[in-house]
């Protein structure tokens, strides 16, 4: 439509402009703006579309960055109070191809500080609460961009993904988040060379929106040892599936992993209406109930890496997930990691059979609805403790601990009302194809109201007093 002149960009930047002005005090998840230099660009962008030149595949549209990824000029605080006044001179690299693709950097959006839990909130900011429910979490850590996205105030946002942060607020907010097979998407400021953990990646409304966003920011660069040559722009061209030839394997708990109840029961109902749309839907004896133990010992020496010679400077509010997490990891004997790689790699291995037999493996994604934003993490689920803030994400982490390519796809309403999201899980590498049969299970959710994605009632929470810096 930019393109064609049926829609300036300048149009679109204030209409995102309006959308924060209007629900961010309630929801709190756009914490810094770059709304000057936006329309600056945007009228810009719209000169260019006048003059008849060639036009990158995201001319003129507003993007919103996750917090954690620098942005040249534009504050950067990590969700820290010690980088409250961040202004870096330099874009990330995921941000520079954004731009350098016609994006337009609309602002920054929250984070837990230096973007460590599944709960948006830092002593910076406060909290992001959920656009279905303000008191409630929106997932984390790129909770901030989730609840932009689902709310209109960007129309494409940027994440990253460790044990689940692009996936966990996407399944609460009800948007799409893709977490991509390791070395897709180049992470240039990554602390150690070779692992699966803390790969960036695309949120979007759309499957087609997240697939574009995704052909921009991957690539090959020399600055990140894990990125492989690959035809980027052909990401975004979605292959048509026909939903009828589909093998799908589903799994409620992934082999038995903390899953509440209340979770199982809505996964169930929604394998149960999916079944008779796809060519099979079975349930396969998956079982990655090692995985959370090997997750954690696998953090043992990232967290070292990143956040070693900083522990000393850590005031009393510091993020307790970090400081939680660096205190384990100092403890771990180098037996206990060494272990924990062989069984990653013994679990790997084992996985790749699912996929002689499945297109793509579902099951849900978190393991509880939303919660309030003033519990950091449930201590349990359904009477059985949770060991740790990583505990209750085992859906997720153990899926990243095999290192799968995973789309978050949102499937109805919980039975909370609040959204119910699915990972859909391909083979290694095969993004394309994983994103081809997301879209297709897309249009086939769409046509079933309980499954179709949910929307939030922008004009009831326009109406909800202002509680901007929640927690604070």
């Amino acid at each position: 439509m930019i393109g064609a002149g049926e829609l300036s960009s300048t149009e679109l930047v204030e209409s995102c402009l309006s959308r924060v002005d209007q629900l961010d005090p309630v929801v709190n998840a756009m914490i810094t703006r770059a709304d000057e230099r936006a329309l600056s660009e945007a009228a810009a962008a719209d000169a260019t579309v006048s003059n008849g030149v060639a036009l990158g595949p995201l001319h003129g549209i507003p993007v919103a960055i996750k917090d954690l990824q620098p942005t040249e000029g534009i504050r950067t605080t990590f969700g820290s109070r010690d980088f409250a006044a961040n202004v870096p001179a330099k874009d990330a690299g995921i941000v520079q191809r954004i731009r350098q693709a016609g994006g337009i950097v609309i602002g920054k959006t929250n984070i837990p500080e230096f973007s460590i839990g599944a709960n948006t909130i830092n002593p910076l900011f406060g909290a992001t609460g959920n656009p279905f429910d303000a008191d409630l979490t929106c997932g984390g850590s790129s909770g901030g961009s989730a609840v932009a996205v689902a709310t209109e105030m960007a129309p494409l946002a940027t994440g990253s993904d460790h044990g689940g942060s692009l996936r966990i607020p996407a399944s609460y907010c009800g948007v799409i988040g893709h977490r991509a097979s390791p070395g897709v998407v180049p992470r240039e400021l990554r602390s150690v060379t070779q692992t699966f953990y803390s790969v960036q990646g695309p949120m979007g409304r759309t499957v087609a929106d997240v697939a574009l966003l995704l052909s921009v920011i991957a690539g090959r660069t020399r600055m990140d040892p894990m990125a492989y040559p690959m035809d980027a722009p052909s990401l975004a061209e979605l292959s048509p599936i026909e939903p009828g030839s589909l093998r799908v394997g589903v799994s409620e708990d992934l082999g038995g992993v903390l899953v509440s109840e209340t979770i199982r029961r809505t996964f169930r109902d929604r394998v149960e209406r999916l079944s008779g749309l796809v060519g099979s839907c079975e349930e396969v004896a998956v079982d990655l109930r090692e995985a959370p133990a090997v997750d954690w010992a696998l953090r043992s020496d990232l967290f070292v890496a990143q956040f070693g010679e900083q522990s000393t400077h850590w005031g009393d509010d510091f993020n307790p997930n970090i400081r939680h997490s660096l205190e384990s990891a100092l403890a771990t004997p180098m037996a206990d990691i060494a272990a924990a790689r062989h069984k990653q790699m013994e679990l790997y291995q084992t996985f790749q059979a699912l996929y002689d037999d499945y297109d793509v493996l579902i099951c849900p994604g978190v393991s509880v609805p939303p919660f309030p934003w003033t519990q950091r993490n449930p201590t349990q689920i359904d009477g059985a403790p949770v060991e740790n803030y990583m505990a209750w994400l085992a859906l997720s982490s153990s899926l990243t601990v095999i290192g799968h390519p995973v789309t978050a796809l949102p499937c109805g309403l919980d039975e909370s009302g609040t959204p119910f999201g699915i990972q859909v899980v391909g083979p290694i590498y095969q993004d394309r194809r994983l994103l081809s049969i997301a879209a297709a299970l897309e249009q086939v959710f769409a046509a079933d109201p309980s499954m179709a994605r949910p929307r939030p009632d922008l004009h009831a929470l326009a109406q909800l007093p202002s509680s901007c810096r929640r927690g604070l």
